[in-house]
């Protein structure tokens, strides 16, 4: 996957601006502290949370991602493999449960490189003390 495309700090973890500082914390999304994100970009300065409620849009994201995870799932187990339907949606349940902290993380870096642009220049600001 190419550095200079969007998709990269996406599926890396990585900040939008810069590719360089992770986006979140921790590395696994399944771990207790899923959610914690860095507030600036560790490599560049980048305000990962550029406003108050700024992520209540990477929701609907989220919304679109559990959408198509179902109607593929879906196409491939009861359409192609002829899995009983009771079945199926048995099993998307947990599945659905358990790849919450996933689609949370991947919402939350869509969202913002959306609207971040990738400079390879940037670096990070220092404030001087006078």
């Amino acid at each position: 996957m190419l550095k200079d495309s969007p998709l990269y700090s996406i599926a890396f973890n990585k900040c939008p601006r810069c590719h360089q500082g992770d986006f979140f914390v921790t590395k696994s999304a399944f771990s207790r502290r899923f959610d914690e994100m860095h507030t600036d970009c560790p490599h560049c300065g980048e305000p990962l949370t550029p406003e108050p409620g700024f992520y209540w849009g990477a929701m609907f994201v989220s919304y679109a991602f559990y959408t198509i995870y179902t109607l593929l799932t879906f196409f491939v187990f009861v359409q192609w493999l002829k899995v009983d339907l009771d079945y199926y949606l048995i099993g998307l349940t947990p599945t659905l449960v358990l790849l919450t902290p996933y689609f949370f993380r991947l919402a939350r870096r869509s969202w913002l490189t959306i609207f971040t642009s990738y400079d390879p220049n940037k670096q990070r600001v220092q404030i001087k003390n006078t």
